[in-house]
């Protein structure tokens, strides 16, 4: 069987790895671990080694983070640790490390790959420990923006009013409410023709979502690794429906 390619998808709860196909399936179990609060850079290095022993062959790596990526290197890291990781190398580190080439993105933006469908206007919106966020025109990324860290309701952030924190301390009601008023934000803002939503906690969703508001995925944070190497097309499936996206 041809190697496959290791796909890591680093969150501020967990750690997930598994070997995904050239179309972004996966070919061997998914692992997970929880990602350690706060987390040093060779800490994760350490978690991520040993959650990929046991997995089969593969020869490329792709990698999504929750921040900001330029260059193959860290610029933000609000949800993982602290200044150490400002300006870290982790696509060099990760290829040292594992012997294998290393594409990185934002983790939203990984995700994002698995869950479009390649035409017109799409966005992707990740509901965890922090809130992430992707744009697509046309299948093609968009540049990077940190919607989560941008102003939403009063003083708050779009984080701290949907991140896992504010789950935890307004309840599920409430944060749906705050979902929908995030929904109808973004929709003024881009009018875009279809959004996702991803991360662990769209299970929490609630709420009607819009004709052209789709949850996706979970496994999607793993199989968007596929596009880093082969193309946007790469995870794109020929079926549209709702349980393939």
């Amino acid at each position: 069987m041809k190697p496959g390619i290791l796909a890591i998808d680093i969150g501020g709860t967990a750690l997930k790895v598994a070997v995904i196909d050239d179309h972004g399936q996966l070919i061997s179990e998914r692992m997970r671990t929880p990602t350690p609060r706060p987390c040093q850079p060779e800490q994760m290095l350490d978690e991520l080694a040993a959650l990929a022993k046991s997995l089969p062959a593969y020869d490329r790596i792709a990698v999504g983070f929750p921040g900001v990526i330029r260059n193959a290197r860290v610029q933000t890291a609000v949800n993982i640790g602290g200044a150490e990781w400002l300006d870290y190398p982790l696509a060099d580190k990760i290829a040292a490390r594992f012997g294998h080439p290393v594409r990185l993105v934002n983790d939203a933006d990984m995700q994002g790959f698995a869950l479009i469908s390649g035409q017109g206007l799409e966005f992707v919106l990740t509901l965890g420990t922090g809130l992430g966020s992707a744009l697509f025109l046309d299948g093609e990324l968009m540049p990077h923006m940190e919607l989560g860290h941008h102003p939403f309701y009063g003083d708050a952030t779009y984080e701290e009013c949907l991140g896992a924190e504010a789950l935890k301390r307004i309840g599920v009601a409430q944060w749906n409410q705050h979902l929908e008023r995030a929904l109808h934000c973004v929709k003024v803002l881009l009018n875009a023709d279809h959004i996702y939503l991803g991360g662990g906690n769209a299970k929490r969703v609630t709420l009607t979502l819009p004709k052209n508001v789709r949850i996706g995925s979970n496994d999607a944070g793993l199989a968007g690794g596929a596009a880093l190497w082969n193309g946007p097309a790469a995870t794109r499936s020929t079926d549209d429906s709702p349980s393939n996206r």
